[in-house]
């Protein structure tokens, strides 16, 4: 048999393969995302820019699933309070939850925010508090009870500093003043003189400040850039308080249960991912942050280390008030507490206050 003769016969035969076994449609998903923030918000743009192309690049690669995208943001379909509830009730399939906002319903997730004075550095962060989310099962029951699967958490800040109308050079001059805080940083202030929190969220800082309702805010370098605090609050006062979890993303339950298993299981590995880009562009752009807040206008103060200890040291330790209100839930509080100081101290950072001691 010649050699065109055997191509053809051997084209055929693949030609009758394929009608045999047709190959497999692509199948489409349709998948909403809401952030109650708008899309210039670092963690929501990252989430567009690096989540949404690595799970499309990874369900390319089999050709078996890919998703059609919805993002709706900044208030579209909820405020910034309301992903937690907007996700539980399906308004959204996949969101960023802002847990800050949540203390009651989801406690375990203040585990950095009650341990101020640690580590600044959202990498050691995130991580720390993912790998206790997965070790122990209370955050992610948490999430389930609001008909939601946890994904992983998001640290989109290097450490919380604190930005002020007039200069403060020292924990002293907070006394009498009435600083902008969201969830747990509020307590931050307690154990100063006449010194008093004032709930709101980051997009309401700047009205706050402008209008003189706060005399200072508790915010991070990038956050104050992007939303121009420098224009309202010029001074700030690098105190270093902290890394702080702040954002999960979770996924409706009712929504997880209907996915093909291959597509859970992307939507996971890239999560893992996502946590660690997004702390790794927190602290990428804090010292250009910083940098553009002195360009702007802005003067930045340093906190010595004996103020830092002083502040501290002054306040109530909400660390083992919090890990108490869990144990006494049935949770492993205390065990949670000491496993995540340990995890920060293994990646190099030890507190001035020990707060898992008394």
């Amino acid at each position: 048999m010649n050699t065109t003769r055997r191509g053809a016969l051997g084209a055929a035969a693949a030609a009758a393969a394929l009608l045999a076994h047709p190959a497999l449609a692509t199948e489409t998903i349709r998948a909403v995302v809401i952030d109650g923030y708008p899309a210039r918000a670092m963690w929501v743009k990252e989430f567009t820019e690096f989540f949404i192309p690595e799970v499309d690049k990874r369900l390319a690669a089999t050709g078996n699933y890919r998703i059609e995208w919805q993002e709706s943001y900044g208030g579209s379909i909820v405020k910034p309070r309301g992903v937690l509830e907007g996700i539980k009730l399906g308004l959204g399939d996949i969101g960023i939850v802002t847990t800050i906002f949540h203390s009651s319903k989801l406690p375990s997730q203040a585990i950095a925010a009650v341990t101020p004075f640690v580590a600044p550095d959202a990498r050691a962060v995130a991580g720390a508090v993912d790998e206790i989310a997965r070790e122990f099962p209370t955050m992610r029951k948490e999430f389930e009870a609001q008909n939601q699967v946890y994904l992983a958490t998001g640290v989109v800040l290097d450490s919380y500093q604190l930005f002020s109308r007039e200069p403060i050079s020292s924990v002293a001059d907070l006394e009498g003043k009435k600083v902008a805080g969201a969830g747990m940083n509020l307590r931050y202030l307690e154990g100063i003189p006449g010194a008093a929190g004032v709930r709101g969220g980051l997009t309401d800082f700047y009205n706050m400040l402008q209008t003189g309702l706060v005399d200072a805010a508790l915010l991070w370098p990038e956050s104050a850039v992007t939303f121009k605090i420098v224009e309202v609050a010029p001074h700030m006062l690098q105190v270093d308080l902290g890394a702080v979890n702040s954002k999960t993303v979770t996924v409706n339950k009712d929504y997880w249960d209907r996915l093909p298993d291959e597509v859970k299981q992307v939507l996971q590995e890239v999560a893992i991912l996502y946590r660690d880009h997004l702390a790794d562009v927190a602290m990428d752009i804090a010292a250009k942050s910083r940098e553009a807040f002195v360009k702007a206008g802005g003067t930045i103060t340093v906190a010595s280390p004996e103020d830092r200890a002083a502040w501290a040291r002054a306040m109530p330790n909400i660390a083992q008030e919090w890990a108490a209100e869990l144990d006494a839930r049935g949770e492993p509080g205390t065990e949670m507490l000491k496993a995540y100081l340990a995890k920060l101290a293994e990646a190099g950072y030890v507190g001035v206050r020990d707060w898992s001691k008394p």
